[in-house]
């Protein structure tokens, strides 16, 4: 009972202290966030789409996806992580809704990064942003509100490396975060992997007196591509998790069992990296097929 009580108690200070009631569509009948989402939208569209050159393979796909997929059915965006610019900018293409706010996606972000403060906390969430604490685990408060929005139809985008890379290097190793999303959301999501490059130039890590501009810059080329959706066959992935032998020689985190599934921690650790891999290994097939479509 006092465990539970601390936990709910947490879970209260968390909401609290980012502002979870700004970021509710009915919040002053959705007029700030329309305002926020507007405005941001607008700035990243001049940037990518006037003050730099931007080329997208594949937008139809996202497009179609964003704006007329089967009702109820949630979209789960994933893609790699270049600069803290990422998102909204890579949504700022021609052509692209960024400036809808019933049509903009929700991301998950970095709280010690851009919930720091109430007024942070406030623009982030009119953005529709979700907060994850670096640490806290796949089982967090905060991935319980990511949840949510799979659960009612929406799109959540996701940068599942977990940090920004700017060393052009192939896809890193995957947090399990995402996975256990896919796993857990009452409806699969349809889960369509993007590929970017050029943000790190637009805005990277050290090069205004080794750090980041005060603006982002101009002038740089920008290339995305959008893959297929990827198919999991969860029934089959979820049986073979259940009959893996317990392993033992990891640090249990007291994850709740998926009780409609009977899958332990040892089960879901090994179904969510399976999953994971895939995804890793399709986003990184897209990077190969964009550098070869960005040679002369």
């Amino acid at each position: 009972m006092v465990e539970a009580a601390s936990a709910d108690a947490a879970a209260a200070a968390a909401a609290t202290r980012t502002l979870r009631w700004a970021g509710r569509a009915g919040y002053l009948r959705g007029v700030p966030r329309a305002a926020v989402i507007a405005s941001v939208g607008s700035v990243a569209k001049a940037y990518v789409s006037l003050l730099n050159t931007t080329t997208v393979h594949n937008a139809d796909a996202l497009h179609r996806l964003v704006s007329s997929r089967p009702h109820g059915t949630p979209l789960l965006t994933v893609s790699n992580h270049m600069s803290t610019i990422d998102d909204p900018f890579m949504w700022g293409f021609k052509g692209f809704p960024i400036t809808d706010a019933k049509l903009a996606r929700w991301v998950l972000t970095a709280e010690d990064i851009c919930f720091r403060n109430v007024f942070m906390s406030y623009m982030f969430r009119l953005g529709k942003c979700v907060p994850i604490t670096r640490g806290a685990g796949i089982y967090q408060d905060h991935m319980n509100e990511a949840l949510e929005v799979l659960s009612t139809g929406g799109w959540l985008h996701s940068f599942p490396e977990g940090k920004v890379a700017q060393d052009h290097q192939p896809i890193r190793r995957l947090k399990w975060g995402t996975a256990s999303l896919i796993v857990r959301a009452p409806v699969t999501p349809i889960v369509l992997p993007i590929v970017h490059t050029g943000f790190d130039k637009v805005m990277p890590e050290k090069s205004f007196f080794g750090r980041r501009p005060p603006l982002p810059l101009c002038g740089k080329e920008i290339h995305m591509i959008v893959g297929e959706p990827v198919d999991f066959d969860l029934p089959r992935l979820k049986r073979a998790a259940a009959s893996m032998p317990q392993d033992t020689s990891f640090e249990r985190k007291g994850w709740p069992t998926i009780t409609e599934d009977d899958l332990d921690e040892s089960a879901q650790r090994w179904l969510y990296q399976e999953m994971s891999d895939k995804i890793r290994s399709v986003m990184e097939g897209l990077r190969k097929t964009l550098l070869s479509l960005k040679q002369p």
